[in-house]
């Protein structure tokens, strides 16, 4: 039942209006969620993220060159220590890119995996059912069979068999009813797969956050150039240069040593022919 306010202006005329209810923080939690998993909502944080990663093209670095990004203070003593404070020498570990990729995540997980539920419902469904007055359709078409040529006209049931296999021809998923009845019907539709090959991209587009997401945390990317009669082996001070990832362990190493006996480089091309240097020749009277 709506209640009713009875509410008079200062000239006293009645203004009924129906009285509405306090959201109330659950209702204001169901509200941000329903605005957070909107595909456009997704979109949004996307091109955030985007534009949130382009500081970490401008500035050098803590996690891959820690000397740059000192030398980068100390050259700059007034804006250095502000962009530290603000993270952009540590752009992808920094609280406000983890929090746009968090609600990024958030926002594909709730947007994909409903509609997915969903869409699976659809497909194991059947079509829907031709509607009683098929004079509302806006596509609505009368076609009279037979009468020319003395050709007979089929009968109701028939023209439903036949419309199915034309149909399913097309590619439609097909659904006749009543064919023994007095009223026999069929009802199809199609473009079950495009909405698939939608969620498949989505679905996809998760994995690469998911796996991106687990590189950063716990990879690692390290480099070391090896000399002839020299070994390596896998520990963090034999590396030239080691970027871990925010939470890599250096116990996560696999234990492994190599040793390089020998080196030969060989080339399949065909080195070019050397052009003749010979300076021309000259003459001169005296």
């Amino acid at each position: 039942m709506t209640q009713v306010r009875d509410k008079r202006d200062q000239k006293g005329n009645r203004n009924d209006s129906p009285a509405v209810p306090a959201l109330g923080p659950l209702g204001m939690l169901r509200w941000a969620w329903t605005q957070l998993t909107k595909m456009s909502t997704a979109l949004v944080l996307l091109l955030m993220l985007a534009i949130a990663a382009v500081p970490g093209s401008m500035f050098p670095q803590r996690i891959q060159d820690p000397d740059a990004v000192n030398t980068y203070i100390e050259a700059n003593p007034t804006s250095g220590p502000w962009l530290d404070r603000f993270q952009l020498f540590d752009v992808f570990s920094s609280y406000w890119f983890s929090a746009i990729y968090l609600l990024l995540f958030i926002s594909l997980v709730g947007c994909v995996l409903p509609r997915a539920a969903q869409h699976y419902k659809a497909w194991r469904s059947k079509p829907p059912r031709t509607p009683k007055r098929l004079t509302r359709l806006p596509q609505y078409r009368r076609v009279l069979l037979g009468g020319r040529d003395g050709a007979a006209a089929p009968s109701p049931s028939e023209a439903i068999q036949d419309a199915t296999k034309a149909l399913k021809k097309r590619g439609y998923r097909v659904e006749a009813r009543d064919l023994d009845g007095e009223t026999p019907s069929v009802g199809a539709e199609r473009g079950m797969w495009k909405e698939v090959g939608n969620i498949l991209f989505h679905v996809a587009l998760l994995g690469v956050l998911i796996s991106v997401a687990i590189g950063s945390l716990f990879g690692y990317k390290g480099q070391k150039i090896i000399i002839e009669d020299e070994s390596f082996v896998n520990t963090l001070v034999a590396y030239d240069s080691f970027t871990p990832g925010t939470n890599f362990n250096a116990d996560w190493l696999n234990p492994f040593s190599v040793r390089l006996d020998n080196f030969q480089a060989t080339s399949t091309e065909t080195p070019p022919t050397p052009r003749s240097t010979e300076l021309p020749r000259t003459s001169r009277r005296t």
